[in-house]
């Protein structure tokens, strides 16, 4: 019997969770970071002082938020098809 090649195996569904939410946020992040780049160019604001600025808790409550509804709706859709 052949052996199963380790990108064909399936995750543990809460590892898959787990990964799938870490990515959404990872884009909720780096959209606001972009944001924070264009709508506030000042000349000579680091990355640093970016960081900091979005970096909140409210910033936070609203990327663990619509992580998990965007995860919800793509398992809902994933098990309908």
């Amino acid at each position: 019997m052949p052996e199963k090649s380790s990108s064909s195996r399936k995750h543990n569904p809460f590892v898959r969770a787990v990964i799938e939410i870490a990515f959404i946020v990872f884009l909720f992040y780096s959209n606001l970071l972009m944001g924070e780049f264009n709508a506030h160019s000042e000349r000579g604001k680091t990355l640093a002082v970016a960081l900091h600025d979005i970096f909140t808790v409210k910033d936070f409550t609203i990327a663990i938020c619509s992580a998990l509804i965007g995860y919800i709706v793509f398992e809902y859709l994933r098990r309908k098809s």
